[in-house]
């Protein structure tokens, strides 16, 4: 995509850090040159509410993940239309901010204006102001005391140095964006589709494991319960209390938190995430001294404990994870200490447990002892139960492996599309051409 673009031959100093040199025929202004401030307030309330995704940008609330609450009314919030670029104050330093295509109303502490169509292609200004250049620029303008308080005021805004192309140049850059977005979002969605292909792939070797053993021809009997099915006829089925201790995690004082280099690591679901924690807790970002966990009452899980999300769309992604250390771990986690079974087998079992479907309805899922405690399953001999985990093991490396190449390939293919729009939107690159040999897209 990038293979017939050059750099523009004549260029000059921007006189601005983070842009560095611009062609030659490209303007210098400041954006209260190029847009102007719009405040007008809604009377009804009634218009489609909007908000500003750091992902997508404005886009209407009801498709966003937003949490905030509602008000009773919306009378008095801006007005935008399409083509307006809406700011997000607070969060504008980190990609709170876009260009709307949509007529509706915003938060009135949000900032409106309207691109100067004489100078600006709004859509060029959509892609400036949210690439990863111009965050630098918003980021020193916003001030504050500490980095959840920073704002961005109309004045400051206003202020910054915008690169500003002839207006057919901003079309062409604008086109070639828009088709160039549009090829890495399918590439990116096939991926993603991939990844949950072999995740269901994944589960469904799982499931056939651990619900009927590794014998095609053996002895089935009912288990009576839904999930499992029938399973072989010498298999226990049992409640998972009689595999393991089930125990929440403990709730620490903020100022508990975030200590370094203490005794026992303090785990929180964001640590699962980690890059070395794949299946074994290895790394953490807090910890605590013994004699603290003491005092606070909370539990000190064994090396071996089994943990996983209770609440929220953290339980829904039904993580788990083996503890490779004694630790405590926090109040949205839960742990399982086992000791009756093979402890690789039962991992395997709860992965294939899905607490979505257990978990007590409402806004914020979650799952509480006493109910995972009497979730029936099963339980193998001895010798199958490991048999059972190490073919598994074997098994899903594979499938992992492909999920961690696709996942990287589509990390790599952002940072690809996020790069090069810095560099067009800000002349390192000359789309011109590019652009003009783009196939019409009424033939398409």
């Amino acid at each position: 995509m990038t293979a017939s673009l050059s750099a523009y031959l004549d260029c000059k100093p921007s006189g601005v850090e983070w842009l560095g040199d611009v062609p030659a025929h490209w303007e210098m202004r400041r954006g209260k040159t190029l847009l102007r401030p719009v405040d007008i307030r809604s009377q009804t309330g009634n218009e489609e509410l909007l908000t500003v995704s750091s992902e997508r940008g404005v886009v209407p609330r009801e498709s966003a993940n937003v949490t905030m609450f509602k008000a009773e009314s919306y009378v008095g919030y801006k007005l935008c239309w399409p083509g307006d670029l809406v700011v997000n104050s607070l969060w504008a330093w980190a990609y709170g901010l876009g260009v709307s295509r949509y007529h509706g109303i915003v938060s009135s502490a949000y900032g409106v204006y309207r691109p100067l169509s004489n100078l600006v292609n709004p859509q060029f200004i959509h892609c400036l102001v949210r690439s990863a250049a111009f965050q630098w620029e918003l980021q020193v303008r916003s001030k504050g005391i500490w980095i959840s308080r920073l704002q961005l005021t109309d004045e400051a805004f206003l202020g910054s140095p915008f690169p500003c192309p002839p207006l057919a140049e901003q079309a062409a850059i604008v086109r070639y964006l828009d088709y160039v977005d549009g090829r890495i979002g399918c590439y990116i969605r096939g991926k993603e589709k991939l990844v949950a292909l072999l995740a269901e792939q994944k589960q469904a070797v799982i499931h056939q494991a651990v619900t009927r053993g590794l014998d095609p021809n053996v002895r089935l009997k009912p288990s009576g319960v839904e999930w499992l099915g029938d399973v072989p006829a010498h298999w226990d089925v049992l409640a998972l209390k009689r595999l393991g201790w089930f125990r929440s995690g403990s709730g620490f004082p903020i100022g508990e938190q975030g200590q370094q280099n203490e005794e026992l690591p303090f785990f929180k679901v964001s640590d699962m995430n980690l890059p070395d924690n794949g299946k074994v807790m290895k790394t953490w970002n807090n910890s605590i001294s013994r004699e603290t966990a003491i005092k606070l009452g909370a539990s000190v899980f064994p090396s071996g404990t089994i943990i996983f999300p209770k609440v929220g769309g953290a339980m829904l992604t039904n993580k788990r994870r083996v503890v490779g250390h004694q630790c405590c771990i926090d109040n949205n986690l839960m742990g399982c200490i086992v000791r009756h079974g093979n402890p690789k087998f039962v991992l395997w079992l709860l992965e294939r447990l899905d607490l979505a479907t257990i978990a007590k309805p409402g806004p914020v899922p979650a799952i509480s002892e006493g109910e995972i405690r009497e979730i029936r399953t099963v339980l193998p001999p001895v010798a199958e139960q490991a048999a059972i985990a190490a073919y598994l093991d074997k098994a899903t490396a594979a499938i992992d492996a492909a999920v961690a190449r696709a996942r990287r390939q589509i990390e790599l293919m952002r940072e690809y599309r996020e790069r090069l729009i810095a560099d067009v939107v800000t002349g390192k690159l000359d789309v011109r051409g590019a652009a003009a040999s783009l196939p019409d897209e009424r033939s398409l």
